[in-house]
């Protein structure tokens, strides 16, 4: 399976947001704020939050004005009402008054102006720094095992390419074997037994592909198995901290041979080749159809099977593969 870099996509996209937040924030950052200057403020009313009523002096439109504020609540007892010194029963508070722009002469109150909501940029900014985190988190904690040298991955792909090739190995040497043991009973001469034909039979749809497949599986079975024990410590995080040094040194050698191994075989189709190999060589588990199709078939030609016979004759019966540990299932 290929590596997916989720992690690292996600890390993109959190800097991305960051650096578009930071891009908002300079379009949207306006001019200077206008002047203000400070000013007494008469507390007509007042609640216990800091909630509040004021007067003030507008000079500018020459006229008491009156609205409402947001005091200081946790200033002196003696600065607000009726404990405050005002003829007309007010508190007092101090506040600011916009001296210039379009709100000149209205008050600066910033204790409302700091419950407004986030911006779009403040948003971006969030998700960029959440996405950021989670990226490098993710990210370092994916790359451990790699770090530590474990390849998991690669040496269950590994096993299923042995199990693949040792099932074709085995298959073809099964049917070599069968072919074998009904010579021993029987032979092709004027009464052909018909064990024996289709025992010939199954070897003969297979082809002398079968015959190739099956002596590559071999080879390839007899590379892999000693590679994968070699690779144990890689096989897991578990398995490669409870390794001594040097057999964490031979699962690393032993690791880049069986990666140059599974892609020799991915590049050349072996994959394919032996699952290929062992399904034409189960044709002959049907016994009935399979005895009725080699019959058919012999009849048309004999002289193909006398010749498969004598090839095998001279061969010495195929050495069947060291069983794995997972053994197939036949149906």
């Amino acid at each position: 399976m290929r590596h997916v870099p989720f992690f690292r996509w996600v890390l993109t996209a959190g800097f991305m947001l960051f650096a578009c937040s930071a891009g908002l924030y300079a379009v949207e950052s306006g001019p200077e704020l206008p002047a203000t200057r400070q000013i007494d403020l008469a507390v007509v009313d007042e609640k216990a939050d800091g909630t509040c009523r004021v007067q003030w002096s507008d000079p500018y439109e020459k006229k008491t004005r009156e609205g409402p504020y947001h005091c200081d609540a946790g200033r002196s007892d003696i600065l607000k009402a009726p404990n405050f010194q005002d003829s007309r029963g007010y508190g007092w508070e101090s506040g600011f008054m916009f001296t210039e722009g379009p709100n000149r002469g209205d008050l600066d109150d910033s204790k409302a102006s700091s419950g407004e909501d986030f911006t779009t940029s403040d948003t971006l900014l969030l998700l960029g720094v959440l996405l950021i985190l989670i990226g490098m988190v993710g990210g370092n904690l994916r790359a451990l095992p790699r770090v530590l040298g474990v390849e998991a991955q690669l040496v269950r792909r590994a096993t299923r390419l042995a199990e693949a090739a040792g099932w074709a190995a085995e298959d073809y040497a099964r049917a070599v074997d069968a072919v074998r043991d009904a010579e021993r009973h029987g032979s092709l001469d004027a009464a052909p037994d018909p064990e024996l034909v289709r025992s010939l039979w199954v070897l003969r749809e297979a082809g002398p592909q079968a015959h190739r497949a099956a002596a590559d599986a071999r080879d390839l079975a007899k590379r892999l198995r000693p590679l994968l024990r070699e690779a144990a410590p890689a096989a897991g995080l578990r398995n490669r901290l409870q390794a001594g040094p040097a057999a964490r040194a031979d699962a690393e050698v032993a690791v880049t041979k069986l990666r140059r191994l599974v892609a020799d075989a991915e590049r050349h189709g072996l994959w394919e080749r032996f699952a290929q190999t062992s399904v034409d060589l189960l044709r002959g588990q049907d016994a009935d159809r399979a005895t009725i199709a080699a019959g058919t078939d012999f009849e048309r030609d004999p002289d193909a099977y006398r010749r498969l016979l004598e090839a095998l004759a001279p061969l010495k019966a195929a050495a069947r593969p060291e069983p794995l540990r997972r053994r197939r299932r036949r149906r």
